[in-house]
């Protein structure tokens, strides 16, 4: 007599998730595995958002794979437009509108969500955020036939979403209450590189403003900040950051900081909980870039299929797509105290972030100076 055993369940079909799966079956082909995604379950790249104008591709154009695609390649059962309501870890099953799909351990890929500005106005529910390929479907829907978008937000996605917007033709302003661009990753004198490189492509800045409120003047937006001025707009984009998408953990009673807590094997509170991406919190880090979430789905991968693999993160650059200026920073790990040492020249900036014993511990390079990425990764290796 056969017994049912019952699945690995994944909540959630991004990059942390597929990649996962895809690690999963690298090392065990015939394991249940379920995947549970509130969207359509078609595999696309996440970072490819940001710069899809400029590389001629639609919201349909960068799905790479069907959802009927990904369940054969995965041998999976994925649960496509399906949002997991609750979690019951007794009954060791999720609850979703479909009903109830039991687990032998579940992993929670469930992302995050874009933090919305408390903006006043009767404009501010016009304000789009792009989060998944269906908010980007909708955003290139609204851009369509219109020349203004202003963009709240002078982080990462903020400076790639400005860069490819003045590449399609758009005229395009960024606002941010920081005094800089990317302003976590780049000391000033960089920062102050990129503004003016992106300046020149097109983008206008307004830095050190607080944006307070969204009005409509017939088809158009005025973007209003705390200091009385204002802007005159199509459309409003929104990439102020990511909060950890948390909500049913929490009510199931798993542990929750910023994000999911989970420990150096990926392992709540719960022993058969896992979670990876940008909704887990390791040991105290949120870690919201590609680089960790494959190192992440690896070392689960092998944990799960029995030989449990501590998660180790390597030095890991971000290249920040800004062809305007080419940027590439690796960051200090959270915590870790230093100072920056930058040689700034009219090619760009190289910018050395140093512990008190004068060890490189993190960097950032724009322009010509994104040649010694190699190097300097090196360094940090052998440091």
């Amino acid at each position: 007599m056969s017994v049912t055993v019952a699945p690995i369940v994944i909540i959630g079909s991004g990059l942390a998730g597929y990649t996962l799966a895809r690690e999963l079956r690298k090392l065990d082909r015939e394991t249940p595995l379920a995947l549970v995604s509130a969207d359509d379950g078609s595999f696309y790249s996440k970072p490819m958002l940001s710069n899809a104008l400029a590389s001629g591709k639609s919201a349909s154009g960068l799905a790479l794979k069907t959802v009927a695609a990904m369940a054969a390649e995965l041998n999976a059962e994925v649960h496509a437009g399906t949002e997991m309501q609750a979690i019951d870890l007794a009954g060791r099953r999720v609850l979703t509108a479909a009903g109830e799909i039991g687990w032998s351990r579940l992993v929670l890929a469930l992302g995050a969500d874009p933090i919305r500005l408390p903006l006043a106005g009767d404009g501010a529910a016009a304000v789009i955020s792009v989060n998944d390929l269906g908010d980007y479907a909708r955003f290139r829907a609204a851009i369509e036939g219109t020349r203004r978008v202003a963009i709240l937000g002078a982080g990462l996605i903020g400076c790639e979403f400005a860069n490819d917007l003045v590449l399609g033709g758009y005229a395009v302003e960024v606002a941010d209450i920081a005094a800089q661009a990317l302003g976590r990753l780049l000391p000033p004198e960089a920062a102050a590189g990129l503004r003016d490189a992106l300046a020149t492509a097109g983008v206008r800045w307004h830095l050190g403003k607080k944006a307070v409120a969204v009005d409509r003047a017939g088809s158009a937006l005025v973007l209003r900040f705390e200091d009385g001025t204002h802007i005159e707009t199509d459309v409003v984009l929104s990439a102020v950051g990511l909060a950890p998408r948390t909500g049913r953990a929490r009510a199931a009673g798993i542990e929750i900081k910023r994000g999911i807590v989970v420990d150096r094997f990926l392992r709540s509170s719960d022993a058969d909980v896992y979670a990876l991406g940008d909704c887990a919190e390791v040991e105290g880090q949120v870690l919201p870039f590609v680089m960790p979430i494959m190192h992440a789905a690896r070392a689960l991968a092998s944990t799960l299929c029995g030989s449990e693999k501590a998660v180790i993160y390597p030095p890991m650059p971000v290249v920040v797509k800004t062809p305007a200026l080419p940027t590439v920073v690796c960051p200090p790990a959270p915590g870790v105290a230093g100072a920056w040492q930058v040689e700034s020249g009219t090619g760009g900036t190289l910018a050395r972030y140093v512990d008190a014993a004068g060890k490189l511990i993190g960097f950032a390079l724009t322009g010509a100076a994104v040649s010694h990425k190699n190097l300097l990764m090196k360094e940090l290796q052998t440091t």
